[in-house]
């Protein structure tokens, strides 16, 4: 079968192996239909794995497919259901699999095409208590956006920041594939939406998303627009996950008992945080990565709804190097997927 695999750094290369095996016991064999790109496989191909592992490794940590075959002791699936595979090796014994909090697990092996081999290739096993059922209509393209983008919005402003209907809520970076699914979330929950994005083209394009107010971070201030956006009450939620960049202004945005949920510092990994305002105005800060599966099915569910990814472009398995230079680049708005 076709595989593209990481030899070392930028070193990605398409080529033939040996198919898996026979799906073993509580496992289920996809035929992989479409893979999306995200940081995580920035780093990985530039060489930042964070730990141990080993090459040749098969690149792509979110996918989708088809279920081709079921290993003994699988129930509730068949050949021919659609299916996203949760993106990490979880141990599924620990006492965090056991409540749902897969994203916290204690044992875990590695995160798909990073850690361990992912979903670049024609076939993969994977076990089946961390697959989740795509509903029927759902495309393969979207579908595959279901882990590292839209369950991580899942578990940030629902697990974590508990967003609700009416609050008005800052989203930065709104070309990236969470900001602009956070904005189309939000949206659907009936929530002001303030987005920033980093030129004129990208806020118009969150503007037809549906964001109600939007800001070019590199010509305004975005905490002076959310406060008189808000008539200095400031925003309900921020959803930040830029870093060290956008910070300070983030926290300076929020309302009295105001909520920011992080994932991400694309743009450092140190901020200084201005405590006694912390404490003053009683903000809260939540940490945020990954997801539940539960997450997972949510978005998915919410996808058959109609309330879909963004899709800025889409690649055959050939051209994954081009979408990650793409990537790497920041010209995009929304995700790229890569087709088998």
């Amino acid at each position: 079968m076709r595989a593209l695999r990481l030899h070392g750094d930028k070193d990605l290369r398409l080529e033939e192996i040996a198919p898996p095996p026979p799906p073993g016991p509580g496992e289920i064999q996809i035929r992989v239909r479409a893979v999306a790109l995200n940081h995580i496989d920035v780093w990985g191909w530039r060489g930042m794995a964070f730990a141990q592992r080993q090459l040749p490794l098969v690149v792509g940590a979110e996918a989708a497919g088809e279920v081709v075959a079921v290993g003994e002791g699988v129930t509730g699936w068949s050949v021919g259901d659609h299916a996203t595979p949760y993106g990490a090796r979880t141990c599924g014994t620990c006492a965090q699999c056991r409540a749902g909090r897969d994203n916290l697990c204690e044992n875990v092996q590695g995160v798909a095409g990073f850690h361990v081999d992912g979903f670049a290739r024609e076939l993969a096993n994977w076990p089946a208590r961390t697959m989740v059922k795509v509903p029927a209509g759902v495309r393969f393209e979207d579908a595959a956006c279901s882990v590292v983008t839209v369950g991580t919005v899942e578990h940030m402003l629902f697990d974590n920041a508990r967003l609700q209907p009416g609050e008005t809520i800052l989203v930065q970076a709104a070309g990236s594939g969470i900001g602009s699914y956070a904005i189309r979330t939000a949206k659907a929950l009936g929530c002001t939406v303030i987005a920033t994005a980093g030129d004129d083209e990208k806020c118009a394009k969150a503007k037809e998303l549906g964001a109600d107010h939007v800001v070019n971070y590199s010509e305004k201030n975005f905490s002076s627009v959310a406060r008189r956006v808000t008539k200095k009450v400031g925003v309900d939620v921020v959803f930040e996950h830029v870093g060290a960049a956008t910070w300070a202004a983030s926290l300076l945005s929020l309302r009295m008992g105001g909520r920011l949920v992080t994932c991400g510092s694309t743009s450092g990994v140190t901020a200084e945080t201005n405590l006694m305002m912390l404490f003053q105005r009683q903000l809260h800060i939540f940490g945020s990565f990954g997801c539940r599966i539960e997450n997972v099915a949510n978005g998915v569910a919410k996808m058959a709804q109609g309330i879909l990814p963004v899709l800025d472009t889409v690649v055959p398995l050939e051209r994954f190097g081009e979408g990650l230079e793409r990537l790497e680049s920041r010209r995009v708005f929304g995700k790229i997927i890569v087709t088998l």
